[in-house]
């Protein structure tokens, strides 16, 4: 069977196919009218890294692989509603925290650009996968970009990028749309002043709350929240003024395989003009889809995002 039928024939099988645990580990699979119990082998939960950072790695369900790189200080949670629905389509879902992030090592160096880059190659390597569909939301985004730059297309299949910082934020005189300066420095100011009360504070902008698709619980907020909370201090700080600072327009080139840009009409944390769509013109053959929503779109609008993935993917 081809992929494309994989994934239809998964999605459209009986509830309760598959169970996946807490932990990552697929648990036991029962075939439909069969009464048979396969299990998967169990998977490392560790990637170590050159520099001995230990990076956590969630690995679902079995197929082509996608490797998810997550946004900000988030960690491998926030993508729980995209990596379910998509091992359940029958697809490899792997996602891991950040150095620095969630269960990951919080080493004290290593958030600069290239650093970044070199551990999410770890992971492909060490997991020894191919023909690999890279998401990356926000500056993960950046982080597959420069992986692209300094490692190449070669296990990689296709991209999508979701809400991503590139190619570049920072206001210069080759970049008069970019933001000021000023506003990293006080978002950094911030960040050190009241951590837990910068990012309560933009939960709402976040999400574009005030939008159409932009209503979430409270719960989702607290939740989300408490994953950006489980980052170091120092992750937290030097991220932000990695992807602030990183010129990422000239890694653009190295996107040689077809990229989906996906972005929110009302991101206001990566706006659509100077991020969405500078990135989806600098890459040739890319295929830009804007969602009347804001940065957090893969909560606000998760069930278009994971149509929009799995038809990509299928495709």
């Amino acid at each position: 069977m081809d992929r494309r039928g994989v994934v239809k024939a998964v999605v459209t099988a009986p509830a309760g196919a598959r169970l996946v645990t807490m932990s990552g580990e697929a648990g036991p699979a029962v075939e439909a009218g069969t009464g048979t119990s396969t299990k998967e082998a169990p998977r490392m939960p560790f990637v170590a890294t050159r520099d001995g950072t230990n990076l956590f790695c969630k690995d679902w369900g079995t197929g082509e692989p996608v490797v998810f790189v997550h946004g900000g200080q988030l960690g491998a949670d926030m993508w729980e509603y995209q990596m379910t629905p998509l091992a359940d389509a029958g697809l490899r879902c792997i996602a891991y925290d950040r150095r620095g992030c969630g269960r990951s090592s919080q080493p004290w160096h290593g958030y600069d650009a290239d650093t970044l880059a070199d551990d999410l190659a770890t992971v492909i390597e060490r997991l020894d996968l191919r023909k690999i569909t890279l998401v990356g939301h926000s500056n993960g985004g950046g982080d597959i970009a420069r992986y692209l730059a300094r490692h190449g297309a070669g296990r990689v299949a296709r991209v999508v990028l979701i809400g991503s910082t590139t190619p570049f934020m920072l206001k210069t005189e080759d970049n008069p749309n970019g933001l000021d300066h000023r506003v990293f420095d006080e978002t950094v100011a911030a960040i050190s002043e009241d951590r837990p009360r910068f990012f309560a504070a933009g939960a709402s902008p976040f999400f574009g709350i005030s939008l159409p698709n932009g209503v979430v619980s409270p719960e989702m907020v607290q939740w989300l929240v408490g994953l950006a909370l489980q980052a170091s201090p120092r992750a937290t700080v030097a991220m932000t003024r990695t992807f602030a600072a990183t010129d990422f327009r000239p890694d653009m080139a190295s996107f040689t395989v077809p990229t989906l840009v996906i972005h929110g009409a009302g991101d206001t944390f990566a706006p659509l003009d100077l991020c969405g769509r500078a990135t989806a013109q600098a890459i040739p053959e890319s295929r830009l889809a804007v969602y009347e929503t804001g940065h957090g779109l893969f909560i606000t609008e998760q069930d278009r995002l994971n149509r929009d993935l799995l038809a990509f993917i299928a495709a």
